[in-house]
């Protein structure tokens, strides 16, 4: 079997909630714990931190394994979805997991694969437990793919638990209060397991916190005790100041993640990771301010306020629900810029009559879709938009779109590209001199 062939297999055989939605959601942890079992439960075999929220979630873990890296730690780090590599979701020290164990993997699995038929997730899930244990990683820090309580990341004991935010997404299968969406995100939370949580919501954080009661989890609220702002800021990066709010501790950090939003992710992560020198781990202030500032290099972060060319201003950024898009609109308000050109796309499930118009106003507009069956149609798009107030024109795919607008662009201008993460991970990097 060569890679592409494992490859193959795995997306055309498992269902993939990236391409066909609610359906390939298993709402039990049954497979996932078989999965591992047959493997030996590698996942007991590593120090874990595990990550979960609605927005923040990728970012706060790339930060948190950056800084790991850094101290010295042989640090593992499984996201998702991915945008162009599968195996940029089993990092090991920033390196994707080797090509010739997803095919050694994929073969060994494949007759339980057919007994039990699990989903692309879980699959994957055992799949980078078993490579962090075979790596012999000191810790790895484990982001949530969807929700918590019945996600398949959810088989881990882990050192730490971490709740960046509650935000609207997902309502059809985590409920349509932010209440009930904080009880599945609370459902990471473990017995005596400490918990950061990212900042105070009301509600949703007095469910967090009744959780954590429940269990003896201890808790520690980031926003409380820990205040941020922004001192400088450029296309490329931004330098915030973390202030006690009860001390006098004060710590200037320069962060290689530079939207407006990485302020509420930094305060986060920043009090995990006090959290976890506090329980031992030998983390100093220098592999602090090192680690965020190279999250990039040192992870492979990529699709948030990603900057591929500075004249005219080329941005991509993963923004895709409600919360994500009103960040991203604050972030257009701290620029300067002639006009705004937005190539957006997004998924069928996130209802087109809510998020458009959430959509910041821009001179022009450029509806396209990803090439996955959950993809909304562009020109089903472009009707919902006109509706919406938002007209624009049709595009059949994202890079069309994108050259679309890069013709129309002045040097002074600004090309957004938002909506969908499936729809930045075809951008075509190389035509911006830049990999993934």
């Amino acid at each position: 079997m060569t890679y592409a062939a494992a490859l193959e297999y795995l997306f055309a055989r498992l269902p993939m909630f990236s391409r066909i939605g609610a359906a390939a959601y298993k709402k039990d942890l049954t497979n996932t714990r078989r999965l591992c079992a047959f493997l030996g439960d590698p996942q007991k075999r590593f120090r874990s931190i595990h990550v979960g929220g609605t927005n923040g979630k990728g970012s706060v873990s790339h930060m948190l394994a950056a800084v790991l890296q850094e101290a010295g730690y042989k640090t593992g780090l499984y996201t998702s979805p991915h945008l162009y590599d599968f195996r940029e979701r089993i990092r090991v020290n920033g390196m994707m997991a080797d090509e010739a164990f997803v095919i050694a993997f994929t073969e060994r699995m494949m007759p339980l694969i057919e007994e039990i038929h699990p989903s692309f997730f879980e699959i994957t899930v055992a799949m980078a437990f078993e490579w962090f244990a075979l790596q012999q990683v000191e810790v790895a820090v484990i982001e949530v793919g969807l929700g918590g309580r019945l996600d398949s990341t959810n088989i881990i004991d882990p050192v730490l638990s971490v709740i960046s935010n509650i935000g609207w997404d997902h309502m059809n299968l985590l409920g349509d209060t932010l209440e009930s969406i904080a009880g599945e995100k609370a459902g990471i939370i473990k017995q005596g397991v400490p918990v950061v949580i990212g900042q105070w919501q009301g509600g949703p954080s007095e469910v967090l916190l009744e959780k954590a009661a429940t269990v003896g989890a201890s808790c520690v609220i980031a926003g409380h005790r820990w205040g941020v702002r922004t001192l400088a800021e450029t296309p490329q990066l931004r330098r915030v100041e973390i202030y006690d709010r009860y001390g006098a501790d004060l710590f200037e950090l320069d962060l290689d993640l530079p939207g407006l939003y990485q302020e509420q992710n930094v305060r986060t992560a920043w009090t995990a990771l006090l959290e976890l020198r506090r329980f031992g781990f030998a983390i100093s202030d220098d592999a602090l301010r090192q680690g965020l500032f190279q999250v990039r290099s040192l992870t492979g972060l990529m699709g948030r306020w990603e900057v591929l060319r500075e004249q005219p201003l080329v941005v991509l950024d993963v923004a895709h629900n409600k919360d994500g898009l009103a960040q991203l609109r604050q972030q257009l308000t701290r620029l300067s810029f002639a006009k705004l050109h937005l190539v957006f796309g997004m998924v069928r499930d996130k209802e087109p009559q809510t998020m458009l118009p959430l959509l910041p106003t821009c001179d022009h507009y450029y509806f396209t879709q990803a090439h996955i069956p959950r993809a909304l149609p562009a020109d089903e798009l472009v009707a919902a938009a006109a509706e919406a107030g938002r007209p624009g024109r049709s595009y059949p795919d994202v890079n069309s779109a994108l050259a679309a607008a890069l013709q129309s662009a002045a040097p002074d201008d600004l090309v957004l590209v938002c909506g969908s993460i499936f729809l930045v991970a075809e951008v075509n990097r190389e035509c911006f001199g830049s990999k993934a």
